[in-house]
């Protein structure tokens, strides 16, 4: 993390969007997975406190996505990410970039 909300906001979400896309038979889909649930636990815990930032509806937008994938990983482990939550996550995941750029 850099501290720049909305390079940061871009960086995460770029990431786990190529991590949701990887196929099931990745050699590095569980290092993928495990590097997704640390950047979600380190941009939730950077940005849920900034006043700035947390209100803004690029973080709400944000943490939704996060919340949904990190629930998914933690409950789910051994499963892939079902094509429906790909979807909602790809759209929630672009729609928080689109917001922080521009909101920066």
């Amino acid at each position: 993390m850099t501290g720049d909300f909305a390079k940061d906001t871009i960086s995460v979400s770029t990431t786990l969007k190529e991590t949701i896309t990887l196929p099931k038979e990745d050699k590095g889909l569980s290092e993928a997975e495990k590097e997704a649930v640390f950047l979600i636990s380190d941009y939730i815990s950077r940005y849920r406190n900034r006043s700035q930032v947390n209100t803004s509806t690029t973080f709400t937008t944000m943490q939704t996505a996060l919340n949904a994938l990190s629930g998914h990983y933690k409950t789910f482990a051994n499963r892939p990410v079902p094509e429906n939550l790909k979807d909602r996550l790809n759209k929630e995941l672009s729609k928080a970039e689109k917001l922080a750029v521009r909101d920066n």
